[in-house]
């Protein structure tokens, strides 16, 4: 007889669940809860990875250089507040 550390499921318990699901979903009704079951894996693993995708595109755009981002060179611009001398008096 094998002891099993507590938390891991031995074969003949994963024989009695199946049986167990067995009654009481009938052998009709398990194939669509099986195929409802992968849609939502699929749904699942497509959200991942569309999400992770807007993660790369936002690290791109955060590691892009602002020079480069920006598309010109800044050029140090005159205060719009400040007047020339003679307009002054």
């Amino acid at each position: 007889m094998a002891i099993y550390p507590l938390g891991v499921i031995g074969p003949w318990e994963i024989v009695i669940i199946f049986l167990v699901v067995l009654l009481l979903f009938g052998g009709k009704k398990i194939p669509e809860l099986m195929k409802g079951l992968g849609k939502g894996v699929k749904s699942f693993k497509e959200g991942v990875n569309e999400a992770e995708a807007e993660l790369r595109e936002t690290k791109a755009q955060i590691d892009r250089p602002v020079s480069s981002a920006a598309g010109e060179s800044k050029k140090p611009e005159a205060a719009p507040d400040s007047k020339p001398q003679d307009q002054a008096k």
